[in-house]
């Protein structure tokens, strides 16, 4: 196909990446772990933990999970924030030859049922604080080994003590739980430390990773993310990130990456935690970046160079007083995606810090690679980049056809990056992929005669909170189930603070409904991106002759 983009590819990036350079994942971990053994890979609340201790403990856990009699390629939930703990469970499962499921810790007893069910996961390590919500669904899910983690599992003694008495009883963070056969994350790397890692025969072909990401049903699906995908996209972000590097006047011996994005997300997964061990870098892991004075006031520590994130975080960050005042001279790289960034938040952002904000795009699907800006162009360019070297991207109308340059169309990819399907769903793999062999993406875009992409709308419904993907029919779905609504119907609309809100159109059963007691009821029901921020009581909603719910006509 035609990539009028190389053209413009700024020097040093090549078109292509060799996938199987490495092939496992596992084996980029190796070389990681020899060449940057001396190094801390990251820091968490002034605790370090070098690339030594990584490749011990993850050595452990992944003995440890061994011992328990897991199949090769069983799946292995990993239920935390950013603590240290969270990369020492990921290295460990994939070392010891499973599959990693991410689970987002503030899921609702109903969310977390359905992800573990439909990945089929056997093995969870899950914070304490967020524990009460497994020991809800545990007895219908296939789960048969439970690690808790206490937040101070990895610090020395006392501070162990001290952060644990802190979190459990002056802060109250961690509510009662009941997991009578759980085991302590402490204990099993105690128990690993005797026991021999046997080596995982992982190919590239083997899946290390459940991405679940939402679907055209509400119901989340499971991207399966090959080893070879994730080393595929570890090689193109290196390629691009190198070309920035080379370009700063003194380049650091080792890069600090502000890594307060959730690691069970796919863009900080990615291009944080992975992308470190290709990279050697240093992880200033943020565990609660809402509370932004505690966030500025890490930043303060150390010089930082790198900063993923985006609108909402970036936003958050400028409003600080405290944050206008650091020090900037060292940040060479502001990576925005996940969702669209404002341009007046990204002119704050460059006149605080003298950073641009270079916008990308990438999918779960894609192992979160697919394009990027240059982060040498002097503002946000509005698009959302050229493709990374050895990935397609084309614009594509409903008969599978390429449209001209500048028409919209739906757009289409093609990588060693973009996952093979889902996980037990045949029937969506087949409607994702078009026949010759690309993904379709859902987002509608255009580009220009230099390759470079702009998002102008999505296909489907989805509405984008904060990153965050939320599908109406799910919303619909939990909510109709109240006994007080008669029927709902949810859209999405701009918000300054998160890109898109929930807008949430009800039509009482009950007289009596209130608002208040819907909001309740989707805080218990709902993660909280996934909750309508606005709620609107009508009579009546437009419908279509054969009785379908008018959504395009609510958002008139």
């Amino acid at each position: 196909m035609n990539r009028p983009w190389l053209a413009h590819y700024p020097a040093g990036l090549p078109a292509e990446i060799d996938p199987d350079q490495y092939p496992s994942v596992n084996h980029l971990f190796d070389e990681g772990f020899r060449q940057y053994a001396t190094r801390p890979y990251a820091v968490c609340m002034d605790r370090f933990l070098t690339y030594a201790e990584l490749e011990r403990l993850s050595r452990a856990f992944g003995a440890w999970l061994q011992s328990r009699g897991l199949a090769p390629g069983a799946r292995v939930a990993i239920m935390l924030p950013n603590v240290l703990q969270f990369p020492v469970a990921l290295a460990g499962v994939l070392r010891a030859g499973y599959t990693v499921v991410t689970v987002n810790p503030l899921y609702t007893p109903r969310e977390l049922e359905h992800q573990l069910a439909d990945s089929g996961a056997e093995a969870i390590v899950v914070l304490e604080n967020f524990a009460h919500v497994l020991a809800q669904v545990l007895p219908r899910v296939p789960i048969a080994h439970v690690v808790v983690s206490a937040m101070g599992d990895l610090f020395p003694f006392p501070k162990r003590l001290i952060v644990d008495y802190v979190v459990r009883k002056v802060k109250r963070l961690v509510p009662p739980f009941a997991l009578p056969a759980s085991v302590r994350f402490r204990s099993t790397l105690a128990d690993g430390e005797h026991r021999t890692l046997a080596p995982a025969a992982c190919t590239g072909s083997d899946i290390a990773f459940l991405q679940y990401t939402g679907g055209t049903t509400g119901l989340s699906k499971g991207a399966i993310i090959t080893h070879r995908n994730v080393v595929a996209a570890m090689l193109q972000f290196d390629a691009a990130f190198q070309v920035t590097l080379e370009a700063m006047p003194a380049r650091p011996a080792q890069l600090n990456v502000v890594t307060a994005l959730p690691l069970y997300h796919s863009y900080a997964l990615t291009a944080c935690a992975l992308l470190a061990m290709r990279q050697g870098n240093l992880l200033t892991l943020i565990p609660n970046p809402r509370d932004v004075p505690a966030f500025v006031g890490e930043l303060g520590k150390r010089p930082f160079h790198v900063l993923p994130g985006l609108n909402t975080l970036f936003n958050a960050l400028t409003a600080n007083e405290d944050f206008r005042k650091l020090d900037f001279s060292h940040l060479a790289i502001t990576g925005a995606g996940g969702m669209a960034t404002n341009k007046a938040v990204a002119d704050r952002w460059q006149a605080v810090t003298g950073c641009v904000v270079a916008e990308g795009w990438g999918m779960s699907e894609t192992t979160s690679a697919g394009t990027v800006n240059r982060a040498d162009a002097p503002e946000l360019s509005g698009t959302i980049g050229s493709p990374l070297p050895s990935i397609q991207l084309v614009v594509r109308d409903e008969d599978n056809r390429d449209v001209p340059v500048g028409q919209p169309g739906e757009l289409c990819i093609k990588g060693p990056n973009v996952t093979p399907g889902y996980f037990n769903r045949p029937e969506e793999t087949v409607r994702s992929m078009t026949p010759d062999g690309y993904f379709r993406t859902g987002d509608i875009g255009t580009m220009d005669e230099r390759g470079e992409f702009r998002i102008v709308d999505r296909k489907k419904d989805m509405i984008l909170v904060s990153g965050f993907n939320v599908f109406p029919s799910e919303i619909e779905s939990v909510v109709g189930a109240h006994p007080g609504v008669a029927e709902c119907a949810a859209i999405g609309v701009e918000d300054q603070e998160s890109g898109e809100a929930v807008r949430l159109f009800v039509v009482r059963r009950d007289p009596g409904l209130k608002e208040d007691m819907l909001r309740a009821y989707c805080r218990e029901q709902l993660t909280g991106y996934k909750r309508p921020k606005f709620i609107e009581f009508r009579d009546d909603l437009p419908k279509s002759p054969v009785g379908k719910v008018l959504r395009r006509a609510l958002r008139s």
